[in-house]
């Protein structure tokens, strides 16, 4: 095992911390370790991102669950027509999308390339709303109709589907705002949604691609081991302050993406 692969399974372990610690951001920690790291084509990276998001998020759940932190009413809620969404992107859009999308000039605009400036500028969303402290959330005002649920969840399940992100870093704060949870119970729910979103998306996948299991399950395994720890960890780390600084760390991130597809 070269120095390249030891790195890349040092990062599964930070994946699952980070889904431990704050519900999401998994997927924009793990896109870019394939891609860049481990030198995986981004539709392939895509794909691997939610199997090992999605899958991590099944073990997160179940410890976020014996803690009393999930809502599964409203996790199922959020979760319907966003899976719809991730599958129908996965299974039909990505995989009829042309190689060489366009040109401007004599620069040319791929699918790969699309993928990952997509990623980076939801990055840039996700940094913002995890450094931007909110307004105090009144836990007893009304819910919002289930019609505009069902309209953010289509979506954010096509903005999942489209960068392979499971989008806990977008529903932590929609579960917030708009289902009315309280913080750390927002963080738990998320990884429901997190993990139903994500590996539908995957199965999306399965038929249009030829998959590396063995890498595969390994990372995914390393990555469920960090999030045991970072669930664990949860008592003893403030959630807000964790968020605020990974929201620095992932605008860095899309930064350096953004730079390494148009230079």
């Amino acid at each position: 095992m070269d120095t390249t692969e030891l790195l890349g399974y040092g990062g599964a372990l930070l994946v699952g911390l980070v889904l431990g610690l704050i519900g999401g951001g998994g997927s924009i920690l793990t896109v870019p370790l394939l891609v860049y790291l481990l030198g995986y084509n981004p539709v392939v990276a895509t794909a691997y991102s939610l199997f090992v998001v999605g899958s991590t998020s099944v073990v997160g759940t179940f410890q976020k669950f014996k803690k009393g932190m999930v809502d599964f009413k409203t996790g199922f809620m959020f979760s319907f027509p966003s899976f719809i969404s991730v599958y129908l992107t996965r299974r039909y859009l990505i995989s009829h999308l042309p190689q060489n999308l366009f040109s401007i000039g004599s620069f040319e605009i791929t699918k790969d390339m699309l993928i990952m400036v997509l990623f980076a500028i939801i990055m840039l969303l996700a940094a913002f709303f995890m450094i931007k402290k909110g307004p105090p959330i009144d836990e007893n005002s009304k819910k919002q109709a289930y019609y505009k649920t069902f309209f953010q969840g289509i979506v954010i399940g096509g903005l999942t589907g489209i960068i392979g992100a499971g989008g806990g870093f977008l529903y932590v704060p929609a579960l917030v705002l708009w289902a009315k949870l309280p913080m750390k119970k927002a963080v738990g729910t998320s990884l429901i949604i997190v993990a139903i979103n994500s590996l539908i998306g995957f199965f999306g996948d399965v038929q249009n691609l030829a998959i590396n299991w063995t890498f595969l399950l390994i990372f995914t395994s390393i990555s469920i081991i960090g999030i045991l720890i970072g669930v664990s960890l949860t008592k003893f780390v403030s959630g807000e302050r964790l968020k605020k600084s990974f929201g620095y760390f992932i605008l860095v991130m899309a930064v350096y993406i953004m730079y390494m597809e148009f230079s």
